[in-house]
C-alpha cells in the first residue's frame, strides 16, 4: 500500500466537502469523480506553488474549451520576462495500482503551447482561460518574453518513452519551456516540509573555520555528488529559506549553464572556479578537529539559503546521467551558524538571506513573516475574527473564507488604498521586497480586512459569464474595480482612510455586505465612462490583447482620476 496515495486521497476529499462551493453536486459516480480530480489539481497547484487553496483555485482553467491545460499560474513581469506555469492534471481513483502519466496528455499540452503563445493564431477558449491567454498574448505583443513550465500533476508515475519523444519533437528552446513531473509523493513531502533537517556532510581538502561574536563561519569545497545525494533524500524541504525558490520552476539560463559545464569532460573539473557557491544556515555544526582536512561535518537544523538554482540543476544533471562521475567536482560551501532561540537571531538570518539573494529579485514572503509588522497585523486580524497566513503554505487545505494569505493582502492594499491597481497586478512578485513599505506602511487590521474583502469580490466576478458577456472589460479590470469599490465605501461611510479602524470595523464591514452589489455597479460604471475616453470608438471590437494591456498602463488610471 502507498501510504501518501492514501494520504492525498483523504486530504483531496476533505477538500471538497469544505468548500463545496468550487465544486457540483455529486449527482453521479462519474460527478463524483469529476469533482475529486478537480480537488486534486487544486491541491497540486498549491503545493507546486506553495500558495493558499483559495489563490490555487483561481488558477483552475479545466473545462470544455481548455485547450488541454487544467490550471495556469502568471507570474509578474521582471525587466521584459516573465514566467507561465501550466499544469496538467490527471488522478486515477484505484490508488492500489502504479499509472503512468498518459503519453497522449503530454502531446496536447505541446500542441497548446504552439497555439496559445502564438498571438497570430486563434483559438476557442472557455472563460477562465481566455482571459490568461489574452493577458500573455498582450505581454508578448509588448515585447515581453515568456519562460514556460510545465507541471504535470498525477497520483502515479512519470510519463513513458512515447511522451519523452512527444517533448524532444517540438523542440522547444530548452531555456524557455520546460517539463516536470509532480505527483502524490511530492505533495506528501512539501506538506511536511517544515521538519528540521540533520545531516552528515563530507568535505573535500582543507577548509576554514572561524568564530566571531557568538557565531561560528565554515568556507570549504564539497563534491557535487555529495550535494546530490543531499537533494534526492530532502529536495525542496532544503530550501524553506531560500527566497530564490521558485527559480526552480523553470530552466533558465543559468540552469543551463550550469548543467553545460557539469556534462563538459574539459570543463567539469574547473566547476568551483565557475559557479558562485552554495550558502547554507544551521543552528549548530561539529567534526573531528583532530582531521586536517576532508572533514566530515554533522549539522542540525540545515538550510540552503543561496544557491538553490545551483543545488536543483546539480541533482536534475546527477539523475540524468548516472554514468558520468561527478566525485571529483566539487563546488564552494559557505555555512553560517546562527542559533533560532531569539528574535535577533531569526532577524540575522532574515539579513543574510536577503543579502545573499541581493542580485535578483526575489520572493520575500516568508522571509517578511517574522517582521514586526507583519507579526502585529497577525494579532489585531485575529481580534477582528479573521486569520492573517503571513507564510506561505500555513492554510494549506482547512483553509477558510475568514483565512488572508498575507500575499493576497498585498495585492488587495496595494490596489485598493494605495491605488496602484497596475503595480498590484503585474509586480505581484516585489510587493514584499521593493514595495513592501509603501504597501504596509500606516495600515491597521481593519483596513487589511476590508480591502481583502472588496478584492475578492471583484475578483469572484471576474470569471461571472453573464458580466463578462455585458462588459468586455470584467475579465481584465479587477483590479480596478476594486481600487474604485475602496473609494465609493469611504464615501458612503463618509471617512478618510486613516479613520477605518477596528472601532468601526463592524459597521463599515456591514455596510459593504449590504451595499457592495450597488457599489460594485457604480465602480463598473466609472470604469465603462473611462474606456469611453479612451476608446471614443467603442471597446465592442477592440483587440483584446489591447484591452488587457490597457489595465497594465496608468493612463487609464489618470483618466480615472479627472
Amino acid at each position: 500500500m502507498d501510504i501518501n496515495k492514501h494520504i492525498i486521497d483523504q486530504r483531496i476529499r476533505k477538500i471538497r466537502d469544505d468548500r463545496p462551493e468550487w465544486f457540483t453536486e455529486d449527482k453521479s459516480e462519474e460527478e463524483k469523480k469529476r469533482n475529486l480530480s478537480k480537488s486534486f489539481l487544486i491541491l497540486g497547484i498549491a503545493s507546486v506553488l506553495e500558495i493558499d487553496i483559495t489563490e490555487a483555485y483561481d488558477c483552475v482553467t479545466e473545462g470544455g474549451g481548455d485547450a488541454g491545460i487544467d490550471g495556469m499560474y502568471i507570474e509578474g513581469t521582471i525587466d521584459y520576462e516573465f514566467t507561465v506555469v501550466l499544469f496538467q492534471s490527471k488522478y486515477h481513483f484505484n490508488l492500489e495500482k502504479a499509472y503512468n502519466f498518459p503519453d497522449n496528455a503530454i502531446l496536447r499540452v505541446v500542441n497548446s503551447i504552439g497555439v496559445l503563445f502564438n498571438p497570430k493564431k486563434d483559438v476557442v477558449l472557455n472563460s477562465l482561460i481566455k482571459p490568461k491567454i489574452e493577458e500573455i498574448r498582450s505581454l508578448i505583443m509588448d515585447g515581453y518574453i515568456p519562460t514556460v513550465k510545465c507541471i504535470l500533476l498525477n497520483n502515479g508515475k512519470e510519463w513513458q518513452q512515447e511522451g519523452n519523444q512527444h517533448i524532444a519533437n517540438a523542440k522547444f528552446p530548452p531555456n524557455q519551456v520546460s517539463f516536470s513531473h509532480y505527483n502524490h509523493e511530492d505533495i506528501s513531502k512539501q506538506l511536511q516540509s517544515t521538519k528540521p533537517i540533520n545531516e552528515s556532510i563530507s568535505l573535500n581538502g582543507k577548509s576554514i573555520i572561524e568564530d566571531f561574536d557568538f557565531k561560528r563561519v565554515l568556507v570549504g569545497k564539497v563534491s557535487v555528488a555529495e550535494i546530490g545525494m543531499l537533494m534526492k533524500r530532502h529536495g525542496d524541504s532544503l530550501l524553506e529559506k531560500n527566497i530564490r525558490k521558485y527559480l526552480g520552476l523553470n530552466k533558465n539560463r543559468v540552469n543551463q549553464s550550469i548543467q553545460n559545464t557539469l556534462l563538459n569532460d574539459d570543463r567539469r573539473k574547473d566547476f568551483y572556479f565557475f559557479n558562485n557557491g552554495i550558502t547554507m544556515l544551521c543552528s549548530d555544526f561539529s567534526h573531528n578537529a583532530l582531521m586536517s582536512e576532508n572533514w566530515q561535518l554533522h549539522i542540525k537544523d540545515l538550510q540552503i539559503i543561496n544557491g538553490g538554482q545551483t543545488v536543483k540543476t546539480i541533482l536534475q544533471v546527477i539523475s540524468e546521467n548516472p554514468r558520468v562521475d561527478f566525485s571529483n567536482t566539487t563546488v564552494l560551501l559557505r555555512l553560517y551558524e546562527v542559533s533560532t532561540d531569539d528574535t535577533a537571531s531569526n532577524t540575522l538570518t532574515t539579513d543574510i538571506t536577503i543579502a545573499t539573494n541581493s542580485q535578483t529579485p526575489v520572493d520575500l514572503r516568508d522571509l517578511r513573516a517574522n517582521d514586526s509588522l507583519q507579526q502585529q497585523l497577525c494579532l489585531a486580524i485575529k481580534d477582528l475574527g479573521f486569520e492573517y497566513l503571513a507564510k506561505k503554505g500555513l492554510g494549506s487545505s482547512s483553509s477558510t473564507s475568514k483565512s488572508i494569505p498575507s500575499s493576497v493582502a498585498a495585492e488587495s492594499i496595494y490596489s485598493t488604498w494605495k491605488r496602484k491597481p497596475q503595480l498590484a497586478k503585474f509586480k505581484r512578485r516585489e510587493l514584499f521586497g521593493k514595495f513592501y513599505d509603501d504597501v504596509f506602511k500606516d495600515i491597521n487590521g481593519a483596513q487589511l480586512i476590508i480591502a481583502v474583502l472588496i478584492y475578492r469580490h471583484c475578483d469572484i466576478n471576474r470569471k461571472k459569464t453573464e458580466l463578462i458577456s455585458k462588459y468586455r472589460h470584467i475579465p481584465y479590470s479587477n483590479y480596478f474595480m476594486a481600487m474604485l469599490c475602496s473609494e465609493l465605501i469611504l464615501e458612503q461611510q463618509n471617512i478618510q482612510i486613516n479613520g477605518l479602524t477596528h472601532v468601526n470595523f463592524k459597521e463599515v464591514r456591514a455596510c459593504w455586505e449590504n451595499n457592495k452589489v450597488a457599489i460594485y455597479d457604480k465602480a463598473n460604471s466609472k470604469i465603462n465612462d473611462a474606456l469611453d475616453k479612451l476608446y471614443p470608438e467603442g471597446i465592442i471590437d477592440l483587440d483584446p490583447r489591447r484591452l488587457s494591456a490597457t489595465f497594465r498602463r496608468g493612463d487609464l488610471l489618470l483618466e480615472l482620476e479627472k
